[in-house]
């Protein structure tokens, strides 16, 4: 894990950090053979003061479950939307530590390059780790789009200032798609094709429902 900052504690501290980190992600696949697919979600405990991260390791392509950890950390950081890695990160990368594997991709719940500053939770997991990212938000934070058409595995271009951001992606048939954006070292075709791959009978990727009820307290 690299260490490229402390953790600030306001918001201007915050935003010097996400602007100086952006030019490091990596927008094109830059990924080897992936095994092992992990699933990032955090919850918090005890009127929001804990953070609770978890982080669930399944095989791919086969989707079982191969490790998983939980940790806890002190909520340092104040619900700010378009900060979140800053409340959310340091419990994270707590959990990833205790486990024996180095997963060979990172599904996050929240975004990547779909941010105000392109450097969302998924990018800056991807950064300070090092390992291939990808942000699956259930809602959008910014950016407009056209309608997805109502087929599993249709998608739209998610766009900001004549960019491309991220992608709006079915993945039930006649469901609410998710937002699905590049966090570190994938292109945005791979990354839609990972997160369908890791889809079954859900809206959200197996690693990411597993990561939920880890983090949640209820597996």
């Amino acid at each position: 894990m690299h260490t490229l900052h402390d953790w600030p504690r306001d918001v201007t501290a915050a935003r010097a950090v996400q602007e100086s980190l952006r030019s490091q992600v990596a927008r094109e696949d830059d990924l080897g053979p992936v095994s092992l697919v992990a699933g990032i979600d955090v919850g918090f405990e005890d009127t929001g003061l804990t953070t609770r991260a978890a982080v669930a390791v399944l095989e791919f392509p086969g989707l079982m479950p191969f490790e998983q950890a939980v940790s806890r950390a002190s909520t340092r950081f104040p619900y700010v939307p378009g900060y979140l890695s800053f409340r959310e990160l340091p419990a994270v990368l707590k959990a990833l530590e205790q486990l024996a594997c180095r997963p060979d991709l990172l599904l996050c719940d929240g975004q990547g390059l779909a941010h105000p500053r392109r450097f969302g939770l998924a990018c800056h997991l991807g950064v300070l780790t090092d390992i291939p990212s990808i942000g699956v938000a259930k809602s959008r934070l910014i950016g407009t789009h056209d309608e997805v058409p109502s087929e599993k595995g249709q998608w739209v271009p998610l766009l900001d200032k004549g960019e491309t951001i991220g992608a709006v992606v079915r993945t039930r048939t006649n469901v609410s798609p998710v937002y699905v954006s590049i966090g570190h070292r994938i292109s945005l075709v791979t990354a839609i094709d990972y997160v369908l791959r890791c889809t079954t009978r859900f809206r959200l990727p197996e690693t990411t429902r597993l990561a939920h009820r880890l983090a949640s307290g209820t597996l």
